[in-house]
């Protein structure tokens, strides 16, 4: 093939990649909520004061891999990128390929990682980026319509990948997956933000250092 036959080839996925930056996070945010309301879980991106409250209790210095579910168009990857350490890694998975394609799109960092998957498989994905852990996973997964034992498969995989002393941060607008986080994990540290659309449930599970725990 010759170089012009490559470059026309190509030339579909450029322009749908020059699609999605021009059309910007708020339209493919309202795309992905119109097509899987379920996934989604909300009408509209987290606020700044919901960020900030949710990474509060992150050990930056100490998070070499973090972990992001149901990334979206990306409002917590770039904050998270800016306080990651420069030898970490942010990886996240989300079932929606337009957030993913959005993503890969429009973030370059060398330390993001973008993979169409479902949170279920967190312990393979963290596995074939090269680490046997996470220190921490951030979930905005609207637990209370999720398919049934898929809330439960999840908790049970997140618990499983963390490291002693790492924590699950969750961000939902029910307190459902507060309710099961205490299922999974032996310490839940609660927290609310009003100044959100709607008002946001936040929940830190923290998974036990102690030799025998969960």
């Amino acid at each position: 093939m010759s170089t012009f036959e490559a470059a026309v080839e190509s030339l579909p996925g450029r322009i749908a990649r020059k699609v999605r930056t021009a059309l910007g996070p708020a339209a493919i945010f309202l795309k992905g909520f119109a097509k899987h309301p379920e996934m989604v879980g909300a009408i509209a991106p987290s606020s700044g004061r919901t960020i900030k409250r949710v990474l509060a209790p992150v050990d930056w210095n100490a998070c070499e891999v973090f972990v992001e579910y149901g990334p979206g168009v990306g409002t917590f990857c770039r904050p998270v990128l800016d306080r990651l350490r420069r030898d970490g890694k942010l990886i996240v998975i989300d079932t929606n390929p337009d957030f993913i394609a959005y993503l890969e799109a429009t973030i370059s960092d060398p330390r993001f990682r973008a993979v169409h998957a479902s949170a279920t498989e967190v312990g393979a994905i963290v596995a074939a980026h090269g680490h046997d852990h996470a220190d921490y996973v951030l979930s905005g997964l609207p637990f209370s319509s999720l398919p049934p034992g898929v809330g439960r498969s999840i908790m049970d995989a997140t618990r499983q990948i963390l490291r002693p002393g790492g924590a699950f941060l969750v961000y939902q607008y029910t307190t459902r997956a507060r309710r099961l986080m205490q299922l999974y994990f032996p310490r839940v540290d609660e927290g609310f933000e009003f100044f959100n659309l709607p008002p946001c449930v936040i929940s830190w599970g923290w998974k036990t250092q102690t030799p025998g725990g969960c």
